[in-house]
């Protein structure tokens, strides 16, 4: 991108999270078990050798489920959140509750994803989610899917591209003074791209300062650029974009991402809107991987 600075030094595969150590370990070294409660678990094992060690835990009440399955997520290097000790909004449900009945779509629609457009083709590594109206939960779905591929050890980027009324700062909980805007009028480079560090192959792209000229940022052709610097370090990258009926700046993010997935809300979603927004996107020679219909 010229003399901007390089965002690519961020983005950095993670280090396997697991070393080998018990759940004891693991969990006295986040403080969440104490030493002496740690041995007493271990005397009551060795008194019955069929009791695992988390059973024995729950038996003597010394540590809780969540504590358990916190443990378990750092040994198989599948990471989620925990309530009440993260600033990720709980709307990002698929970092709190990745095996939850709610969650159980969203972990089918990354599969279908995975299956139908990004493991396809080696080039095939970005996605705009795309709606025709607000509140069709398309920012929802960006976000828990950005988590869930995120789960699956993939090094994934969640770029806000609604220079609208960006949310996945809210979401996420970070700042967002600096974000795309900036990064497409080139004032900004590698302090836009934010890890989450409680999931460590998720970062994310905020929108940063609301611009007076979003349509016109969004068609600059350093946007295009940066997404073909983003994805030769990334495996994934999803685009949150404003509402596809409002204004023209979803179709320019689709046709740079090269895919699209089209969201519509249950009992809501004009069929006019959705097939308006669908030929739209198809005529700009924009491959749609998919529609998803929206309950939650």
């Amino acid at each position: 991108m010229g003399d901007r600075k390089d965002i690519s030094p961020l983005i950095a595969r993670p280090a396997l999270a697991y070393d080998g150590r018990s759940i004891g370990a693991v969990l006295v070294d986040a403080g969440r078990l104490k030493i002496e409660d740690a041995e007493r678990i271990l005397d009551l094992q060795r008194e019955n050798r069929n009791l695992r060690f988390g059973d024995a835990a729950l038996q003597l009440g010394v540590l809780t489920r969540a504590d358990i399955d916190y443990a378990l997520s750092r040994q198989f290097d599948f990471p989620h959140l925990q309530r009440g000790e993260t600033s990720v909004s709980e709307e990002v449900v698929a970092a709190f509750a990745p095996f939850g009945p709610q969650v159980k779509p969203i972990r089918a629609l990354r599969t279908q994803l995975m299956l139908r457009w990004l493991d396809s083709d080696p080039a095939h590594k970005a996605l705009a989610v795309v709606s025709a109206a607000r509140k069709e939960g398309r920012s929802f779905i960006a976000s828990n899917l950005a988590v869930a591929f995120s789960q699956l050890g993939r090094l994934t980027l969640l770029v806000d591209a609604d220079l609208r009324n960006p949310c996945q700062h809210r979401l996420f909980g970070i700042d967002n003074r600096v974000g795309l805007s900036a990064v497409l009028s080139g004032r900004a480079g590698e302090e836009t791209v934010q890890r989450i560090p409680a999931l460590p192959s998720l970062s994310v792209l905020p929108a940063g300062a609301l611009p007076p000229n979003p349509e016109e940022l969004l068609a600059r052709p350093i946007f295009a650029e940066l997404l073909r610097q983003l994805a030769a370090q990334l495996d994934v990258i999803l685009l949150d974009t404003p509402a596809a009926g409002e204004t023209a700046d979803a179709q320019t993010v689709a046709v740079r991402a090269g895919a699209a997935l089209i969201i519509a809300r249950k009992n809501a979603a004009r069929k006019w809107r959705v097939q308006g927004v669908s030929e739209s996107v198809a005529h700009a020679k924009v491959n749609i991987v998919g529609a998803v219909l929206n309950s939650f």
